[in-house]
């Protein structure tokens, strides 16, 4: 018998020991003694399994009976949307599976241009790069374009994929302390750097809340930096016409890069993206080793963003909605006595404090139908645990009247309000 069958057969009786047992079996101990300690603190992530569509109205493994979903970043409802599953599939068939391939080999169709060009017309930039995620895109970028003369001034509380993408360069580093303008600009003061980029999250996901942008420009202006914007919480539904952060702020036109998702608002699928001048996004196509090294979106993806883009272009309808809709939620836990973080913002966060008592309320919630998710530590601050509530267009008046009534029985239950 060959070697290599001889020791297949082993394995197939199970007398083949792993090569690294003993190494195995240490960090067996080491994971299960950390992974009993998250437990313990009560912070420990349980995924529950939908068995449906993402939807207002989703099912989950276990259960038949469908539940309300206010705990997706789904804020335009698009993610089921008939018409936009339709056309993805169109180009499904048309297109293929994927590429096999990176964009500068031979991975790129002329849908992928198309679907660049049409972001870059709804930010009203000159051009853009697409991503496998904004993940992706936030690792791309400050190491393709910043040096060690160089420096970034960053929110202490951006998303983990811009803090991670900024691990990655060799420009100085600076932290300034969350949304503090007398912070920053003691910083940017202080600094002799050659390029001064400001990054910031428009919106900030835990909290809701916004930076405070016409500000941040304007230091920018004063100390000759850039401004880079996260506006994956913004882009497709934030502001008058879901032009994000920018519009809200009405600095519409005057952030220089500006990244942002697919996965959320704009179809709910996946891709990122990079908008700005068109030397920058040249250069990216040249530098940036996410887009180099991983294969291109796939066409069926493309779709659901080239679909997205054509509705957002000939209407605002959905952002408007998704606005009314949050106001309604806001204004009606606020009357019953819950503490509701952020600002005017689809994200809603429930003030807990204990992260037991957000696991504990989150799971209440379930079995009145209403399907959201408790926050803790460290994906907050400590004491800071809370029900992140995420309002959609796609929700009705009635369903969040529901969800509003949930809250009050669970809360006045687990003595959170009277």
């Amino acid at each position: 018998m060959p070697a290599f069958s001889k020791i297949l057969s082993l394995r197939a009786v199970g007398q083949v020991r792993h090569y690294s047992a003993a190494a195995q079996s240490q960090l067996r101990d080491i994971l299960g003694q950390q992974l009993s300690a998250i437990k313990e603190a009560g912070t420990f992530k349980a995924e529950r399994i939908i068995t449906s569509s993402q939807s207002t109205q989703i099912t989950v493994q276990g259960s038949e009976k469908r539940i309300l979903n206010f705990c997706a970043n789904n804020y335009l409802g698009l993610a089921n949307n008939p018409e936009i599953v339709a056309y993805s599939q169109q180009l499904l068939e048309r297109y293929g599976a994927g590429l096999s391939s990176v964009r500068f080999i031979c991975g790129t169709q002329d849908i992928h241009k198309q679907l660049e060009q049409k972001i870059a017309q709804f930010h009203g930039r000159e051009d853009t790069i697409l991503y496998a995620s904004c993940f992706d895109a936030n690792a791309g970028i400050f190491e393709a374009i910043l040096t060690p003369e160089d420096a970034v001034f960053s929110d202490e509380l951006n998303h983990a994929s811009i803090i991670d993408g900024i691990r990655l360069c060799k420009a100085k580093k600076q932290r300034y302390k969350h949304r503090d303008l007398a912070d920053l600009e003691q910083q940017l003061r202080s600094s002799d750097a050659r390029l001064k980029l400001i990054a910031t999250d428009g919106v900030f996901s835990m909290d809701g809340n916004i930076a405070p942008l016409a500000r941040i420009i304007e230091l920018a202006k004063k100390y000759n930096a850039l401004v880079f914007v996260d506006e994956c919480h913004a882009t497709g539904f934030f502001g008058a016409t879901g032009r994000g952060t920018e519009e809200y702020d009405q600095v519409m036109g005057e952030v220089d890069i500006i990244n942002s998702t697919l996965g959320k608002a704009l179809g709910g699928a996946s891709g990122g993206y990079t908008t700005g001048p068109a030397e920058l996004i040249s250069f990216l196509r040249q530098k940036s080793r996410p887009y180099l090294f991983s294969n291109t979106l796939p066409p069926a993806v493309v779709g659901v963003g080239l679909k997205v883009m054509d509705m957002l272009l000939s209407s605002s309808e959905l952002s408007q909605r998704v606005q009314s809709n949050t106001q309604r939620f806001r204004d009606a836990m606020t009357k019953a006595g819950f503490t509701i973080a952020g600002e005017n913002h689809p994200i809603c966060p429930v003030m807990l404090g204990d992260a037991r008592l957000a696991s504990n309320f989150a799971d209440q919630m379930l079995t009145r139908g209403i399907y959201v998710i408790g926050f803790s530590y460290p994906v907050v601050p400590q004491g800071k645990a809370r029900i992140r509530v995420q309002i959609s267009a796609a929700h009705t008046e009635e369903e969040i009247d529901r969800a509003v009534q949930a809250f009050i029985e669970v809360g006045r239950g687990l003595k959170v309000i009277k």
